[in-house]
């Protein structure tokens, strides 16, 4: 999960995916795989030795994934002479237009990417296909961090393998607390700060004047699943839920009191004591103008390349309400009801989300290991900072809501969040129009 939109997950285009979806849920079609000596087969079972395969795989472009990717798929090559992976890079402000209209009319690859919320959609209408035996067979299942876990799941089967996981965490300007005699965090992972130590913080260091802010509290305001990701972990800090248990209301959960807690915490930021600006200047934090805002390990790379003299960051949990929770979550790779080679998919998928290609994807790209062998291999990934990351996704993450209705879900819960602090909207009635928009987005899942 990554803060900025072509990295992070699916545009909220993806609210009509269930429309769009719905002409999947028939038969397979004709699925990209081809046998390139004509060989036939049947219920998608590998023919004979001397078959040869091609599999495809389309996902979105970032440069260090699909480098990582590049080589991981030149390796399986190499082990596997009579399969070819052909990968198809998609830009990521077309890629899920693309994905969602190649499944409704038969031409869906292999392997597709899908960000972990969206898990839930593609397996209701179908789309993809479960993964159960191929994770009993030899994928180790066991092996990914239960909050990993539960994101893959929906109705009892596992539906994708993850690439990776996501976590974020409190970054602070260590020069700007000591100017104001402020005490330094904790870098104990156990030990978040409250709302409240933040915001007092963040009260002192404010002082738009001088173009110095406080804090960016949620990768600041409007759409997009990186702004859901970050904003819903306030309503479950503040001790809320946003739908039952059993997915099918939101009614009595989102509108609870822990909610409107969280939700007027979050307002009074920007509209109380003004510590969090509704507009800010690129790279506030990295430029020295700003004091806290949160962020993924995959920052860290950035911070040297881009801005290898500053040098005033530092890294602490990220803070917490009634609970100390944090946001999960990125993106997988399954394996779509259209192919016609699902076992040599998964062979590819294995290969890649297992534990020596897990290894290779955290050395290419940096991103959180979804695998606890992985976490455990890398001697960095224990120590300060890192440790942060790992710790907080193994022991306080929480996946957002598994549900087909999940891209209604994501939409209104941004639009809730905006229309409070950009449009001054009653907490109360923003609460109960998001109740409603969800409810009936989850009447209207067929």
């Amino acid at each position: 999960m990554k803060k900025t939109a072509n990295i992070f997950s699916l545009a909220m285009a993806a609210v009509l995916i269930l429309g769009l979806l719905a002409g999947c849920s028939g038969s397979p079609g004709q699925g990209a795989g081809t046998k390139e000596n004509g060989a036939e087969e049947a219920n998608g079972t590998k023919g004979s030795s001397n078959d040869k395969v091609t599999i495809t795989y389309w996902r979105h472009d970032n440069e260090s994934e699909v480098k990582a990717l590049k080589q991981l798929i030149a390796s399986f090559q190499q082990e596997n002479p009579n399969i070819t992976v052909k990968m198809e890079i998609i830009p990521y402000s077309d890629y899920e237009t693309k994905i969602r209209t190649a499944l409704a009319g038969g031409g869906a690859p292999d392997i597709m990417g899908v960000d972990g919320p969206f898990i839930a959609s593609y397996a209701h209408q179908e789309a993809i296909v479960p993964l159960d035996e191929y994770f009993a067979e030899d994928g180790d299942f066991d092996d990914i961090s239960k909050p990993v876990q539960q994101s893959l799941t929906y109705n009892g089967k596992v539906w994708a393998a993850p690439l990776n996981d996501a976590s974020v965490a409190m970054f602070y300007n260590k020069k700007l607390f000591e100017e104001q005699g402020i005490p330094l965090p904790s870098q104990n992972p156990d030990e978040a700060w409250t709302w409240e130590q933040v915001l007092d913080a963040a009260k002192k260091i404010n002082n738009p004047a001088k173009g110095v802010y406080g804090w960016d509290p949620a990768w600041g305001l409007g759409p997009g699943e990186g702004s859901a990701f970050v904003k819903m972990t306030y309503l479950w800090q503040a001790g809320a839920d946003i739908l039952s248990e059993d997915g099918k209301t939101a009614q009595g959960h989102l509108n609870a009191p822990e909610a409107k807690r969280a939700l007027e915490f979050f307002n009074g930021l920007y509209n109380d004591s003004k510590v969090a600006a509704k507009e800010l200047p690129p790279d506030a934090f990295e430029s020295g103008k700003m004091g806290i805002m949160m962020n993924g390990p995959w920052h860290l790379p950035y911070l040297e390349s881009h801005f290898p003299n500053f040098k005033d960051w530092a890294v602490a949990p990220l803070w917490k309400d009634k609970e100390q929770v944090t946001p999960m979550g990125s993106w997988n790779m399954a394996i779509t009801k259209q192919s016609k080679h699902p076992k040599e998919a998964w062979k590819f998928v294995n290969w890649v989300t297992g534990k020596e290609g897990a290894k290779v994807w955290y050395k290419e790209t940096k991103n959180l290991p979804a695998r606890l062998s992985v976490a455990d291999a890398f001697p960095e990934l224990q120590e300060y900072p890192l440790n942060i990351w790992v710790k907080q996704s193994s022991t306080y993450a929480r996946p957002r809501p598994v549900s087909p209705a999940y891209p209604a879900i994501s939409k209104a819960i941004t639009e809730m969040f905006d229309a409070i602090v950009l449009g001054n909207r009653n907490v109360d009635d923003a609460l109960t129009t998001a109740v409603d928009k969800i409810d009936k987005a989850i009447a209207n899942v067929k």
